[in-house]
């Protein structure tokens, strides 16, 4: 099979890079800077085993590359707020040996934050995979992807979305292809279980990745405060999930499936980096992924009737400093609490008023 892994930044570069190590066939999509360097210099992938530059293929979209391969697989790792626009332009894209598009033909495989992209994935793609990745990377600088996990670099659960593993619904016969995916990354430094609830590992994968939006305001959780918040956010987090009936891997189920599979080891001297989205903010995209992160909690909140005060909070200031351009990690985290504190106190006093009242 080729990969074909749209997003060339830490997600997408970091599994691009491992499967090319293992001889497999890989295409990186990327976009200006990036593209650039990629197409320029190769891919510069750094390890704690060392520094690896891939010379692959490099396009910028679909035309590109012609028509695309039956072999193919489309690998979705940009973020949530660019799927939109990936998807309209891989959908339709031909494939050889026939009148089918990528979307009627082709497996795309959402390697991604969050659980909305692979939502608007099925709207177009008949075969769409979800992954629930577990994946220490970092992408601050154009052509340079480092991952820090040893001695495996990533564990990705991998299973069909909505729900099962491959033809589990008799629209096709693509009995295996999961399974096939998982032997390539198991073969290049990864772990990827193919289960049939990969939702469930996505959504506890979620409740994590709330600290994102802290981080990117306010630095790498480290002090007292900073892991106080993280709590009070995932406990809303928790109580929306709950009044949704929606199921997520426990705590302890992750740290048995983790294990020690994947250390943080760094090998240039560096502390262990901020999220996703603090890398975002750094490279001053102007985009940042909260709305699919806290804004899902924030969502689910408005659907179920939950309060998520916090949440609000967080996806709102994210947003800002993002559209602002402003420093990533620069509010003090006492201001960040103190805005917390004042956000929930309306929230605090109605369910004080209402158990009164009871």
């Amino acid at each position: 099979m080729r990969y074909i892994i749209i997003g060339a930044g830490a997600v997408g570069g970091a599994i691009g890079g491992r499967l090319a190590g293992a001889g497999h066939d890989v295409v990186l999509v990327a976009r200006g800077a990036q593209y650039a360097a990629l197409r320029d210099g190769g891919l510069r992938f750094r390890t704690p085993d060392g520094e690896h530059t891939h010379h692959l293929p490099v396009v910028d979209g679909p035309a590109a590359l012609g028509e695309l391969r039956t072999d193919d697989v489309l690998v979705l790792a940009v973020k949530t707020q660019h799927s939109e626009a990936a998807l309209d332009t891989w959908a339709p894209a031909p494939v050889a040996g026939g009148t089918r598009t990528a979307a009627e033909q082709l497996p795309l495989v959402c390697a991604q934050n969050g659980v909305e992209s692979q939502r608007l994935a099925l709207r177009r793609f008949r075969r769409v995979y979800g992954v629930c990745v577990w994946l220490p990377a970092t992408f601050v600088e154009p052509g340079v992807v480092s991952a820090a996990g040893a001695p495996l670099t990533g564990i990705l659960h991998i299973g069909r979305f909505p729900h099962g593993t491959d033809g589990t619904d008799g629209t096709d016969g693509t009995d295996g292809t999961a399974r096939r995916i998982a032997a390539d990354l198991e073969s290049s430094r990864f772990e990827a279980p193919v289960v049939p609830d990969v939702t469930r590992w996505q959504y506890a994968k979620l409740l994590g990745n709330l600290a994102n939006s802290i981080e990117a305001v306010s630095g790498v959780l480290t002090s007292e405060e900073g892991l106080k918040l993280y709590e009070r956010v995932r406990a809303e987090g928790e109580a929306v999930l709950a009044a949704a009936g929606i199921a997520y891997a426990s705590e302890e189920e992750q740290k048995e499936a983790r294990g020690d599979k994947i250390r943080f080891e760094p090998f240039d001297g560096s502390q262990r980096g901020a999220g996703s989205s603090w890398q975002s903010l750094n490279r001053g995209t102007g985009t940042i992924e909260a709305d699919y992160l806290n804004g899902e909690i924030v969502l689910l909140g408005r659907l179920h009737g939950v309060p998520t005060p916090l949440n609000e909070l967080l996806q709102r200031l994210a947003n800002a400093f993002a559209r602002e351009r402003r420093e990533a990690g620069s509010m003090p985290v006492a201001e960040l609490v103190r805005f917390a504190d004042e956000a929930a106190e309306p929230v605090a006093f109605v369910q004080e008023d209402r158990a009164r009242r009871s």
